[in-house]
C-alpha cells in the first residue's frame, strides 16, 4: 500500500539526496530513483525521527524440521535380512564348489570340464543374487546394512519383543539433506517420545517422493504397531548468530537487511548508516536469530525504515508497518 512520508522525512530526504531537478538544463536526464549514498543524520535529526541503536546479543539455535513418521513392520525387516543372509550363504557355497571342481579338474581327478563350467555359472548367478539382495536391503533399510549379522540379529530380537520400534520419517518437499539431524521427537497421542536418528534412507517414499530418515524408539509406548503414523520433530546442529528485533529487519528484493551505524569520522555531528544483508535463522518471539552482523555492531532498532526510504529503496520495517 502506498505510504505518505511525514513532512520531516521529506525534509530529511531533500537534505540528503539533494534536489531532484534544476532549472539550469531542462534537457538533463532525470535523477536516478535510488540514492546509493549512505544516509547521514545529525544527532538531532536522529532523535527527531526516533532512530535508536543497540548492540545485538549472541545466541544459538538448532534447526527444526517437521516430518511425518510411520512405524515400520518388523516382519519386512526379518524377510529382507533373511533373504540377504541366504543369498550370501548361497554365494559362499557356490564359490567353494566352483573352486573344488576347478582344482579336481586341474589335478586330473574325476571332474569334467563341463562340471567346472556349470559350477562357475552357478557361482556367477549366486553372486548376482547376493548383490541384488544387498542393494535392495541398503535401499530399504539404509543404516542397518552397515550392521554385522550379530548386531542385526540383536536389533530384530528387540523389535520382535516390543523393546524397540523403527520409524521412517519423511520430510515433504525435501529431496536431500545437507546434514543429518541429530535428535528427534515423536508425538504419540500428543505426548513427546524421544527417538534416535540412525541415518538416511536412500529410497524415496512412494507417495511423497521425499527424503527419509530411519529412527529408532527404545521402549516404545504400548500399542505402537506397524503402519501407525505420527508427527516427528527433527533437530539439526546448533547454529550461532545474534538476536535482532523484528523492527530492525527490512525486506528488499535481494533479501533481508538491517542498518548498521558506522564509526564516526571527523569533527562534525553527523552519523552515517549502511544497510547490511543478514541471513534469518529462526524466529524467537519478537526477534530473529540472524547471521551477518556481530554483537559489537551498532544496529538500528527503531526507525530503520526511515533510512531505507531516504535511499529510495521503498520498503519499511515491520515496526512501521504495524503503525498504519
Amino acid at each position: 500500500m502506498p505510504r505518505i512520508l511525514p513532512p520531516l522525512y521529506l525534509l530529511l530526504a531533500a537534505l540528503l539526496c539533494g534536489p531532484a531537478w534544476t532549472d539550469d538544463d531542462d534537457d538533463a536526464p532525470a535523477a536516478p530513483a535510488v540514492n546509493t549514498a549512505q544516509p547521514e543524520l545529525t544527532r538531532a535529526q536522529q532523535q527527531a525521527v526516533g532512530i535508536t541503536v543497540f548492540h545485538p546479543v549472541k545466541g544459538t539455535t538448532a534447526e527444526r524440521l517437521d516430518a511425518y513418521g510411520e512405524v515400520l513392520d518388523v516382519a519386512a525387516l526379518i524377510g529382507d535380512a533373511g533373504r540377504l543372509a541366504s543369498t550370501r550363504a548361497a554365494e559362499r557355497a557356490a564359490s567353494t564348489e566352483a573352486q573344488r571342481l576347478s582344482q579336481l579338474y586341474k589335478g586330473g581327478a574325476d571332474a569334467s570340464l563341463r562340471a567346472v563350467e556349470s559350477a562357475e555359472a552357478a557361482q556367477v548367478e549366486a553372486q548376482t543374487q547376493a548383490q541384488i539382495a544387498n542393494s535392495s536391503f541398503a535401499l530399504q533399510w539404509g543404516p542397518l546394512a552397515k550392521l554385522s549379522d550379530p548386531q542385526r540379529a540383536t536389533l530384530i530380537d528387540a523389535l520382535s519383543k516390543g523393546r524397540a520400534a523403527l520409524l521412517r520419517a519423511d520430510l515433504p518437499g525435501r529431496l536431500q539433506l545437507t546434514t543429518i539431524p541429530q535428535t528427534a521427537t515423536v508425538l504419540v497421542d500428543g505426548a513427546p517420545v524421544a527417538a534416535r536418528v540412525l541415518g538416511a534412507l536412500p529410497r524415496s517414499a512412494l507417495d511423497s517422493q521425499s527424503v527419509g530418515l530411519l529412527l529408532q524408539i527404545d521402549r516404545p509406548p504400548s500399542g505402537l504397531g506397524a503402519g501407525a503414523r505420527m508427527l516427528v520433530a527433527l533437530r539439526g546442529g546448533a547454529s550461532s548468530g545474534v538476536m535482532v528485533p523484528n523492527a530492525a529487519l527490512l525486506y528488499g528484493e535481494q533479501g533481508v537487511y538491517v542498518y548498521r551505524q558506522l564509526a564516526k569520522h571527523g569533527q562534525d555531528d553527523k552519523l552515517q548508516y549502511a544497510p547490511v544483508a543478514v541471513k534469518l535463522l529462526q524466529a524467537t518471539g519478537d526477534a530473529w536469530l540472524v547471521q551477518g552482523v556481530d554483537d559489537d555492531d551498532l544496529i538500528v532498532a527503531n526507525g530503520a525504515g526511515v533510512l531505507w526510504s531516504l535511499q529510495g529503496l521503498g520498503t519499511f520495517s515491520a515496526e512501521e508497518e504495524d503503525h498504519d
